[in-house]
């Protein structure tokens, strides 16, 4: 397959799950329309951004896997023989919950998912309280269009998790996201947050050599305490193997994006930018300490 359609679907949510659901589907099926023959969905898509608040009764939220889910859209990517990439508040035990990234083949199996690595803890996103730190490890997921390294929001933040994915063979990274502003912030702190979550992202194709498909949530989703809302800025985007964005959604739309991929450009960029070839393996010890003091 030298190339390859890519859907995005950016949308709102509100507390109604099937609501969510059937305007996931409604998307995936017009990505599938136009050729897309790998479809990513928002993290958490199917209800509100619950964490702004920490309350028990949210874990009500979370599900199995196998699970409603995966059913679901599972059954979706077999009648549209395509991938899907969906994000849910995954039960594993009692007590035990996690931030998990599940992918549904063109077969309609579950081939892998993704536990969330990094796990935040600050104001409106007080995801520490719900998610156990995922134990998966950074492990491409094989599937019918290539090798998928699926990340989590928090962990684009991280180079040491693209480039794990990138150094075990991963194609493309893909990062289910719900990121936002404080609407309190001022104007210019907003661009510099939204800036910054762009940029590290488009490093991460640059310094791998591989495709970026981030996929962020839009609207303003007020707190359940009465606190200031959470304004998620949408903005999904792809950036091609030298950060270059191919393809880039507004702030407040719900929209989808398809964009073809060139799957021979990574091996093209890797020959004149061989930084895989170059990284001195034997100065590197001190990344896994958490500081040099």
């Amino acid at each position: 397959m030298k190339k390859l359609k890519v859907g995005l679907v950016q949308q709102s949510c509100t507390a109604d799950r099937e609501a969510n659901i059937e305007k996931s589907i409604a998307a995936i099926r017009r990505c599938a329309a136009k050729g897309a023959k790998l479809v990513a969905l928002q993290e958490l898509h199917t209800g509100l951004y619950f964490c702004q608040t920490e309350e028990t009764k949210h874990f009500d939220l979370a599900e199995t896997i196998p699970g409603p889910s995966t059913k679901t859209f599972g059954a979706l990517a077999k009648e549209l023989s395509i991938v899907i990439v969906t994000s849910l508040f995954e039960k594993r035990a009692p007590g035990l919950y996690h931030n998990t990234a599940v992918v549904l083949d063109s077969d309609g199996s579950i081939v892998g998912k993704y536990r969330k690595m990094h796990i935040p803890d600050d104001p409106g996103y007080y995801e520490k309280f719900y998610f156990t730190p995922g134990d998966l490890g950074f492990t491409p997921i094989k599937t019918s269009v290539g090798m998928l390294g699926v990340l989590v929001c928090w962990d684009q933040w991280y180079p040491e998790a693209a480039r794990l994915m990138a150094m075990a063979g991963a194609d493309l990274l893909i990062y289910p996201t719900a990121i936002g502003c404080d609407p309190n912030d001022k104007e210019g702190e907003k661009a510099r947050q939204r800036d910054a979550w762009i940029t590290i992202q488009r490093s991460h194709a640059v310094a791998n050599g591989i495709p970026v498909l981030s996929i962020n949530r839009t609207g303003d989703e007020a707190s359940p305490c009465g606190h200031s809302s959470a304004q998620f800025w949408g903005s999904s985007f792809v950036a091609g193997c030298q950060g270059e964005l191919l393809a880039q959604a507004e702030p407040d739309k719900e929209t989808e994006l398809v964009v073809e991929l060139d799957r021979k450009r990574s091996e093209t960029v890797r020959r004149i930018w061989p930084y895989l070839r170059d990284r001195r393996i034997d100065a590197y010890r001190g990344l896994s300490s958490r500081f040099l003091d």
